[in-house]
């Protein structure tokens, strides 16, 4: 039987994440597997991994085959690198100490460079994030002072309408008091002439 290491396809349309299995190279891609190792989800920033980092190097000292995107994760996750010191100590080409201080060293660099990706991501989005609130900010502000402008021409225009119409009332109220005062007059000289 022909052991792979390859990925398991699961979730949904346009957000796929794969299970790490070992399998029979003759079962389905989606099918029966020997045991689950693992999982890959490539839909976040950097991917996420998670690996059971043992069985994934027994599997390979088994003799088992990775595929093309599984070996690549495992040699970013050091399973391959491990293999490697591992047949470096059964060589004797140097003992199990050495051989963890060099996995070690390799494993620290790798975090740290994991770990300056995702601080340079965090950081662009939030240059994005600054961008669009001032952005947004601008907008807003635009819109306030359209606001602003259109409430002072309608408080002009009323104030007008209102100081026509108070024009209008206190020209009645003169004409009122004009057609009054003759009208009033000419009563009196009336009686007088009786």
């Amino acid at each position: 039987m022909a052991t792979k290491l390859r990925l398991q396809r699961h979730g949904r349309k346009n957000y796929a994440f794969y299970y790490i299995v070992a399998a029979d190279s003759r079962a389905p891609r989606d099918g029966r597997f020997i045991e689950r190792i693992g999982s890959f989800n490539p839909n976040t920033n950097p991917a996420t991994i998670d690996l059971n980092f043992e069985r994934a190097l027994y599997w390979l000292q088994c003799g088992a085959q990775p595929t093309d995107t599984v070996r690549y994760i495992l040699s970013r996750e050091g399973v391959l690198l491990k293999k490697h010191l591992l047949g470096g100590v059964k060589k004797n080409a140097f003992d199990e100490a050495e051989a963890e201080k060099r996995f070690a060293a390799w494993k620290q660099g790798k975090d740290a460079a994991i770990n300056n990706v995702i601080v340079k991501a965090k950081d662009a989005q939030r240059a994005i994030d600054k961008e669009r609130k001032a952005a947004e900010e601008a907008v807003n502000k635009k819109k306030a002072e359209a606001l602003a402008e259109k409430i002072a021409a309608k408080k002009a225009e009323e104030e007008a309408k209102a100081a026509a119409e108070a024009a209008e009332a206190a020209a009645a109220e003169a004409a009122a008091q004009a057609t009054e005062a003759p009208a009033a007059e000419a009563p009196a000289e009336t009686p007088a002439a009786e």
